[in-house]
């Protein structure tokens, strides 16, 4: 059996996990990703009949029943997953009854997956119902993204608008928008199902005052989409006290997602 230390699910992990330390959003302990693994490819690394321990996840997840995650472990600081992935990862599968994780590897203090494991779970059910691909759920502090929070509206449209305007790739990137919600107190089950509601439409979902969610097929797709919306809030907060002599009208947002055979959200645009 191969050394799990050297997967390419655990080197991916420790890749996005120091990026997004090093950028800045993920301090302390903040930010925690889940990634969906394919059975087959786990089993090269691990023996799937031998269960550490089982731990509640605090939701029913019969959907994901059978389903192996590698997931960020509570308490954890991103900044420590390279140099120790088995202390700060962990590999669990949903058990038989839906709302019990089995422990394949890791967390070897003893310690658990991130507490907002059911917003992750309640989000990989419904991004797997719009695409069977999805399989990573990334949640992080970008420093702008939340800065904007704090003065622009928090709706769809309003803020999935603004971002768009501030660069061209913007709506080539995630031309089905960007979902927003209110503050809500976090690790709590309440803001993984008006999570996961919002996911019905986007593959991004910010929170107010708090972070973002983001979801995609790959490690490097979700990073990005994150990233791209993260460069927009930059721009924004740079000119938003600014005159606005130059900007992208929604005429020309419209020419942009045409020329690329985007299906965009079309009512986000006052045309």
């Amino acid at each position: 059996m191969k050394d799990i230390l050297t997967a390419p699910f655990v080197e991916e992990m420790k890749r996005a996990t120091a990026n997004m330390y090093r950028l800045g959003w993920d301090e302390r302990n903040g930010g925690n990703i889940s990634y969906l693994l394919k059975e087959e490819e786990v089993a090269e690394y691990l023996d799937l009949t031998h269960v550490i321990r089982t731990i509640p996840t605090g939701f029913d997840a019969s959907k994901l029943i059978g389903k192996i995650f590698i997931v960020t472990g509570t308490g954890k600081y991103f900044k420590n997953v390279e140099v120790d992935p088995e202390l700060n990862l962990g590999v669990i599968r949903i058990a038989e009854d839906g709302t019990t994780a089995e422990l394949l590897w890791g967390y070897r203090d003893g310690g658990k997956f991130t507490s907002e494991l059911p917003a992750h779970l309640m989000s990989h059910i419904v991004r797997l119902e719009k695409d069977p691909a999805h399989r990573v759920v990334m949640h992080t502090h970008p420093t702008y993204t939340l800065a904007m929070t704090h003065i622009h509206e928090l709706d769809d449209k309003a803020f999935t608008h603004t971002i768009w305007e501030m660069c061209t790739e913007c709506i080539v990137v995630f031309p089905d928008g960007i979902g927003v919600l209110p503050w809500m107190v976090c690790g709590n089950n309440e803001i993984g199902i008006a999570t996961a509601k919002k996911m019905e439409e986007y593959r991004l979902v910010v929170w107010g005052l708090h972070g973002i969610y983001g979801a995609g097929k790959d490690m490097d797709e979700t990073f990005g989409l994150i990233e791209t919306v993260e460069k927009a809030a930059q721009l924004y907060m740079l000119i938003c006290n600014r005159p606005h002599l130059n900007t992208i009208r929604d005429e020309e947002l419209k020419e942009v997602a045409e020329a690329f055979g985007l299906t965009y959200r079309k009512d986000f645009l006052n045309l």
